[in-house]
Parts: C-alpha cells; structure tokens; sequence
C-alpha cells in the first residue's frame, strides 16, 4: 500500500501542471513516481536530472549499457518499481534481463552497478581498476553520480512506497504473464 498520495493533474497547481505537461511532452505519461514526487516541486526537479546525467552517459556508453547498469543498481537496491522498469526497457529491446547478452563494457558496470548497491563499502578494487583503464576520471565522477541519483530514485520509491505503474504488471519479475 502506498505510503504517500499522488498528485492529480485537476487539482494541482500550475507549476504542478506544467511539470505534467513537460513529462507527457517528453514520455508520454506522467509515472506514479514522479506523481508522487509532485507534491514538492524542487524535489521532483532534483530528481528528474537522472534524465541530465542519463544523457551525459549516452555521450560515452550505450543507450543499453546505461540500462543494464540502472537494472543493476535497481536490482542491487531492491526496487520494484525501478528495476521492473528497467527490465521492461531491456525485455522491450529484446533483452533477457536475467541472461542478457553482455560485452566486456557492460559487464564491468553491471558488476560495478552490484557492487556499488549490494556494498558500497567494499566494491573489488579489481572493478576500479577496469574503470579506470576504460574510462577517464571525469566519465568515472559521472558514473558514481549517476549511480547516487539512480540510488536515491530507488530509494524514494521503496520508502514512499509508491506503487508499481500499471504499464509494468507483465514485467514484473515472475509475473503471471512471464
């Protein structure tokens, strides 16, 4: 059960329905999460620059690696709602999100993704020292970020308990539907 309401674009302030308009404009929909986030506009700006850092990774990786490593740390964190959109993008792309196909790159963030969810504290140096012959210390400054925002998105949904968006039921790991 959801801990917190969501916002409903009828009764919401204009600045509330400006970022409605803006999210349909930009995706098509507005999720639970960000009706959640709503209800405090600074918030749902702080947490909707994933989509800023998102883009910067597209400059140096994948569009799919930058899944798979959301899917990582979402999985890691223990977010439905994250990584079951996450494995709707990767199953959407004819991925099998449990046994994907991965290069040597995505490899190496999925495990840095794990490990950064799963153990902060003690992620093998072995990873740090993949990252750093592949990526310079500027690409590696945004892949932490990116995984601190990604982290925090998994954490708002698991606390305010927002529930799954009905697009992801059949998703869902071990879904009916699977």
């Amino acid at each position: 059960m959801s801990y917190l309401s969501m916002t409903e674009y009828e009764t919401a302030a204009e600045a509330v329905r400006a970022r409605y308009e803006d999210q349909i404009a930009k995706h098509g929909r507005v999720t639970n999460m960000k009706r959640t986030l709503l209800h405090n506009t600074k918030s749902f700006d702080v947490y909707m620059e994933w989509y800023a850092l998102a883009d910067l990774l597209s400059d140096f990786i994948s569009d799919r690696a930058v899944s798979l490593y959301s899917y990582a740390i979402s999985v890691g964190n223990r977010c439905l709602v994250c990584s079951t959109f996450f494995r709707k993008i990767l199953i959407d792309t004819g991925d099998d999100p449990e046994n994907p196909n991965l290069n040597d790159e995505e490899q190496l963030l999925m495990e840095f993704g794990f490990s950064i969810s799963e153990d902060p504290h003690n992620i093998d140096p072995a990873i740090y020292d993949q990252l750093k012959a592949r990526y310079s210390e500027e690409q590696i400054v945004l892949l932490i970020s990116f995984a601190g925002i990604m982290a925090a998105t998994n954490l708002f949904n698991t606390v305010a308990k927002v529930p799954l968006d009905e697009v992801l039921y059949q998703y869902r790991k071990n879904s009916p539907t699977e």
